[in-house]
């Protein structure tokens, strides 16, 4: 990381990041390209690993990638605010902060562990608890994503 003075190192401080982001860019390489989706997510962060939830359509073209490559690089950030400077613009930049880190992603089959990610998922997403049933795991596709080490940094408003 090059500005090492926003680095993030607390993993409080991560996990706030992570509970407020909603949102998780994942970058995959289809053949030589590269190809990006954003999609909601239920996570466990435990001393600095983070397991990402997300579940999607049966088929499409991330489903694709994945069973091809089943490495990614997952990137989330809190919603950004512009900082003024005012009749400068150089001066202008962003308040911001962010959590990034490769990972792998893993199609779930255990029924049991897809009912944990798609309540980790709700969860994060609404803030309440919900049952999940077995029944409902068989309409979609859940990924675990796991990202054994992420890197986070934050700019603050000065």
């Amino acid at each position: 990381m090059r500005r090492v003075d926003r680095a993030v190192t607390d993993n409080r401080q991560i996990q706030s990041i992570i509970e407020k982001a909603k949102v998780v860019h994942i970058g995959m390489i289809d053949n030589d390209r590269p190809y990006v989706v954003p999609m909601q997510y239920g996570f466990i962060f435990n001393e600095g690993k983070l397991t990402l939830y997300v579940h999607c359509a049966k088929k499409g073209r991330k489903l694709d990638i994945i069973n091809k490559n089943p490495h990614v690089f997952i990137e989330l950030e809190t919603e950004a605010v512009i900082i003024s400077g005012g009749e400068v613009p150089c001066a202008y930049g962003s308040e911001y902060a962010s959590v990034m880190g490769d990972g792998t992603a893993v199609f779930v089959e255990d029924v049991k562990e897809k009912i944990l990610g798609l309540q980790l998922l709700m969860k994060t997403q609404t803030g309440r608890d919900f049952e999940i049933t077995e029944q409902m795991t068989k309409q979609v596709t859940v990924l675990r994503i796991d990202v054994p080490c992420v890197t986070a940094k934050s700019r603050a408003k000065v």
